[in-house]
């Protein structure tokens, strides 16, 4: 125990420091656990020894990493993507194994091997591709749904190979008869525990349910897990496997979400573990003599899974540029790809130089892939004449809608908060333009009469071409934090004036956009708490009127441009001419305009009875500006008035 105790430790802070460093500079963090290993390893520092027990502890990890892939498998998911999944997916798949094992006999390497490795370096990264398409809103794109669609096969591909590779490590003459075994006893396995799970496995779940122990939930999908683990196991099979078939089986119950919540930490942790197992395999000072060959193996895997996902992409659906994209994000390893090449090391298939140079290129290959990744877009518009006219068509439709409607506001996204806001728009008559990214909203959408079109708004020129030089407000109705600020950035550079509203989810990101221009920044959190508290008061048995009250004291805290706005209000104010209701507006100080270098009680806007709500800096945002406040030459004054006072004080600052 004394013994163990410093590793442990010794891993944990190694673990942590790492991890929150990567997470720092937004990089996946399987590649944390990686470097930890590297350089907690044996090979390395030596602070983790490696042994047996710390393998089969990181087995584990597979386990839960397996379990997740079942719960996620979806029959009618498959059945809907069945052209991608298994026509580009298995192709991909299978024509990559077969063109590593033709290279492996060529250079004189053992058939078997080249199968194993085949099999390893077929596989992409789901874990980091799948984060860097959210991120980048492609889930829902034309090559988003071919790369799911493959990614998807890929995982699914792990089960069988997973048999076969353990029945490569026998001699050559019983080879056929064993990979025959193999493979029938895991579809009589497949089939039994499908059978009888299938029937046993709902009824049994709720008898658990009904007991309402969230203990006795988790040790339940535990003893699943594990249990059906342990069988597969026992009969000569994978302990993955096993772990695969429990997570189909609960996939198929209404407690799959409660499960994948419940399971997630076990999984993550042991995951990270299983991660620093792989990196300990890696030996720096091999990989260095063997530099070259290093080199070579990363790159034939880009240019092989380049030209592969690519050309067979092209060929199902002839768009060269989807293609491309398709090919790029793909052409990396992935994580099963360890899980295999783990698998046939434990079984001596792959002798140890042989490990290195493909681990190591695996290795290199994720690491690049977030940067490949990011700039696809640019090595498509450069080698894609295609993409050009489809950009340029696309720009074309959304200015033509644009201008057909003459459009007062851009609307960023049409989720549901993007399409509330355009209801209110409608009520008021204001004419809007929505961009959304995602194709199938777009189509449903526009085939409702909503004015909608396809653009991503994080790009210039689609802002443009959505009028961003004509529009008087800017919203960006989704919460994205990256995307957002790529927004502000070009607003804040093509037009300064415009005031741009941000949703988000919290508070944590609010400091942030508002430095970058956000005129506002409307968090979900914060509103559904004002209404959560509102609520909760009323039943307390608060009156109406003093719960409105806190309602209006903390929007006018929170919002500048609901300040003042509630004070002294009564109904019949409320039913005054509009003529005299109160209104903001946004007024940009050009050079030479009669206020710079004034402060504002020189300026005395008060004559007018008007006042100054916020004044917008580049990087400054000052709500409630004092007195003392000095105008500068590119500053946005937001200001407060009727109308008529408005068009005054706006010609008092510009002309004095």
């Amino acid at each position: 125990m004394h013994d163990i105790l410093p590793l442990v430790i010794v891993l944990l802070a190694s673990s942590v420091l790492v991890v929150a460093l990567f997470r720092i500079a937004h990089l996946p963090q399987m590649l944390a656990y990686l470097l930890v290993g590297i350089l907690a390893g044996p090979h390395a520092l030596g602070l983790i020894p490696d042994t047996a027990e710390t393998r089969y502890l990181a087995e584990f990890g597979i386990v839960f990493l397996m379990f997740s892939i079942g719960l996620e498998f979806s029959l009618p998911k498959l059945l809907t993507m069945r052209r991608i999944v298994f026509g580009l997916g298995f192709t991909q798949v299978m024509l990559a194994i077969v063109v590593t094992l033709l290279a492996a006999l060529a250079l004189g390497i053992d058939w078997r091997i080249g199968l194993a490795l085949g099999g390893a370096l077929s596989m992409s990264s789901t874990a980091i591709v799948s984060k860097l398409m959210a991120e980048r809103q492609e889930l829902h794109s034309a090559h988003g749904r071919k790369i799911f669609g493959i990614l998807l096969f890929q995982d699914l591909a792990v089960v069988p190979l997973l048999l076969i590779i353990p029945a490569l490590s026998h001699p050559a003459q019983n080879l056929p008869m064993e990979l025959g075994i193999a493979l029938l006893k895991g579809a009589l396995v497949l089939a039994a525990l499908l059978f009888l799970g299938q029937k046993m496995m709902r009824p049994w779940f709720h008898l658990v349910a009904r007991q309402k122990s969230s203990e006795l939930f988790m040790l339940n999908v535990l003893f699943i897990t594990l249990g059906l683990a342990y069988v597969t196991n026992a009969a000569g099979l994978s302990l993955a496997l096993g772990a695969f078939l429990a997570g189909m089986l609960i996939s198929e119950t209404e407690y799959r979400y409660q499960v994948e919540n419940d399971i997630k930490p076990f999984r993550d942790v042991l995951l990270g573990l299983f991660f620093i197992t792989i990196g300990m395999l890696l030996n720096l000072k091999m990989v260095w003599s063997e530099l070259p060959w290093v080199l070579l193996v990363l790159a034939a895997l880009f240019i092989l899974k380049l030209a592969l996902v690519s050309g067979l992409s092209y060929f199902f659906d002839r768009d060269w540029s989807v293609a491309l994209r398709t090919g790029l994000h793909l052409a990396q390893a992935g994580e099963f790809g360890f899980v295999l090449l783990a698998q046939a090391s434990n079984l001596h298939l792959v002798n140890e130089s042989t490990l290195q140079i493909v681990l190591a290129a695996m290795l290199i290959s994720m690491l690049a892939a977030p940067f490949l990744i990011d700039r696809s877009d640019q090595v498509v518009r450069r080698y894609s004449a295609g993409e050009w006219m489809h950009r340029a068509l696309q720009l074309h439709t959304i200015a033509v809608q644009t201008m057909a409607t003459d459009a007062q506001i851009i609307i960023c996204g049409y989720g549901r908060s993007g399409q509330t806001l355009a209801r209110f728009l409608e009520q008021e008559s204001i004419p809007f333009i929505a961009l959304d990214h995602d194709p199938q909203r777009v189509r449903e959408a526009a085939a409702a009469g909503e004015n909608v079109v396809y653009g991503d708004a994080s790009r210039r020129e689609v802002l443009l071409a959505a009028g961003l030089l004509r529009v008087k407000a800017l919203v960006v109705a989704y919460s994205d934090a990256h995307s957002a600020l790529v927004i502000l950035n070009h607003a804040r550079e093509l037009r300064p004036d415009l005031p741009v509203i941000v949703r988000t989810l919290d508070d944590s990101e609010m400091d942030q956009l508002r430095q970058a221009g956000a005129a506002e920044v409307v968090a979900e959190i914060m509103e559904g708490s004002m209404m959560l508290a509102s609520h909760a008061l009323l039943l307390l048995g608060v009156p109406l009127n003093r719960v409105l009250k806190r309602i209006r004291d903390t929007r006018e805290e929170r919002y500048s441009g609901f300040r003042g706005y509630f004070r002294g209000t009564t109904d019949q104010a409320s039913e005054q001419s509009e003529a005299l209701q109160l209104r903001l507006r946004s007024v940009m100080i050009p050079e030479g305009a009669a206020c710079v270098g004034k402060s504002l009680a020189e300026i005395d806007l008060g004559r007018f009875s008007v006042d100054i709500t916020a004044v917008r800096r580049r990087n400054i945002r000052g709500l409630a500006p004092s007195p003392e406040t000095v105008l500068e030459a590119g500053d946005v004054v937001v200001l407060r008035g009727t109308p008529a006072g408005l068009a005054a004080a706006e010609i008092g600052l510009l002309q004095g």
